[in-house]
C-alpha cells in the first residue's frame, strides 16, 4: 500500500500513540501492580522525557527526519498555559519523526525504538 503524505499534524497525532505503545510494552515488563505501572508509564510518557530522548537520538537522525523535527517545532500548539510551549514543540518533533517513520518506513521506525530503548534506563525506575 503506498500511503499519501499527511500534514504534520497527523504523523504528530499517531507519533503520540505508538511512542505511548513503544513505552507500554516495555513497562508492562516491570510490574503487575497497575499503579506503578501508570508511574513508570508516565515517568516516560510526558514533555521532558521526550525531549531528552530527542536531544539524545537527534545525532543518529536522518536529513529528511531533522527537516520532519524541524518543521514540527514549528507547529502552532493549542496546549495549556502551564506547560513549556518550547517543551511541548519539542516533544512534538519526536513525535512527528515516529508518526512519520511508523507510516512510511516501519523498518526506521523500528530502528528508531532499538535506539531509544538504549536510553531507557528500566532498571533503576524499579528502585
Amino acid at each position: 500500500m503506498i500511503l499519501q503524505e499527511l500534514n504534520i499534524k497527523n504523523y504528530a497525532h499517531i507519533g503520540d500513540a505508538v511512542y505511548e505503545v513503544f513505552i507500554r510494552e516495555r513497562t508492562i515488563l516491570l510490574t503487575s501492580n497497575l499503579k506503578k505501572l501508570h508511574q513508570y508509564t508516565v515517568h516516560f510518557v510526558n514533555a521532558s522525557f521526550q525531549t531528552e530522548l530527542l536531544e539524545k537520538i537527534t545525532p543518529s537522525l536522518t536529513e529528511q527526519e531533522l527537516e520532519l523535527s524541524r518543521r514540527a517545532r514549528n507547529i502552532p500548539t493549542s496546549s495549556s498555559r502551564r506547560i513549556d510551549r518550547a517543551l511541548h514543540s519539542s516533544a512534538t518533533s519526536l513525535e512527528v519523526v515516529l508518526g512519520y517513520n511508523y507510516m512510511h518506513n516501519k523498518e526506521r521506525y523500528n530502528e528508531l525504538c532499538t535506539l531509544m530503548e538504549s536510553f531507557l534506563d528500566l532498571q533503576n525506575l524499579k528502585n
